[in-house]
């Protein structure tokens, strides 16, 4: 059962997060605890480096180190830290307990302990490139915005063109070698005054406001699976 850890103990977290010379800046915005490991969800400014995440995690632990099994979930600005799965993630940190520790594991933060870091999302020169990138398919089009999903290392791209005197709503998707992977015409729901892009036949759909474009899976009722903001 998974609850809510007392806010007190989160303002003592975020209070703590800065004080260490050459730790990049980072805010704590959830914590929950279970009865076997405590998750921190970490919001940083921007695509961190692996030695620039550890010098946090390392901070994190050192303030925290009551916790066990510890779990740090970095954050990207303007994701939304609500969603439901880990796609929303730019990188996770573990602590494993002591009789889980094995060979493999040889990373150690600045006090000595055995920590898992692992970069899910893209790096900040991969990002670029991929918000770069114009194929024909969107030359002379209306853009909505570039969206970078890190879970699938590829980039989103909502635009509008006009089809036959009227504006249509079109998506594509590109990979790291700048192909296309995917061309979707997404049928547009706007009951309940939101409008929803339903992009397969199954009922996924995304929605875009504010320059974040949010992923809902059919069968999650209503809750995102990830989020992500434009341009990032």
């Amino acid at each position: 059962m998974i609850k809510n850890i007392f806010p007190c103990f989160i303002i003592m977290l975020v209070a703590f997060s800065c004080t260490k010379k050459n730790v990049p800046h980072y805010t704590i915005s959830r914590v929950t605890k279970s009865d076997t490991a405590t998750s921190l969800t970490v919001k940083i400014d921007g695509r961190l480096k692996w030695a620039e995440l550890l010098s946090i995690t390392s901070q994190i632990k050192a303030d925290s180190a009551k916790l066990s099994n510890l779990q740090l979930n970095f954050l990207l600005p303007g994701h939304n830290d609500k969603s439901t799965g880990a796609n929303t993630f730019y990188a996770v940190a573990k602590y494993p307990q002591g009789d889980k520790v094995t060979i493999q594991d040889t990373t150690k933060d600045a006090d000595g302990n055995i920590v898992r870091l692992n970069i899910i999302g893209l790096s900040a020169e991969k990002a670029k490139y991929l918000l770069g990138l114009n194929p024909a398919d969107l030359d002379g089009k209306n853009i909505i915005g570039r969206f970078i999903d890190d879970n699938n290392h590829t980039v989103i791209v909502p635009f509008t063109d006009m089809a036959g005197g009227k504006k249509e709503t079109y998506i594509i998707e590109l990979d790291t070698a700048g192909t296309v992977v995917s061309r979707t015409i997404p049928l547009i729901d706007n009951r309940d005054g939101i409008e929803k892009l339903h992009v397969s036949q199954a009922g996924d759909y995304i929605t875009i406001k504010d320059s974040v474009l949010t992923q809902y899976a059919a069968h999650d009722m209503g809750l995102p699976y990830n989020s992500i903001k434009a341009g990032i």
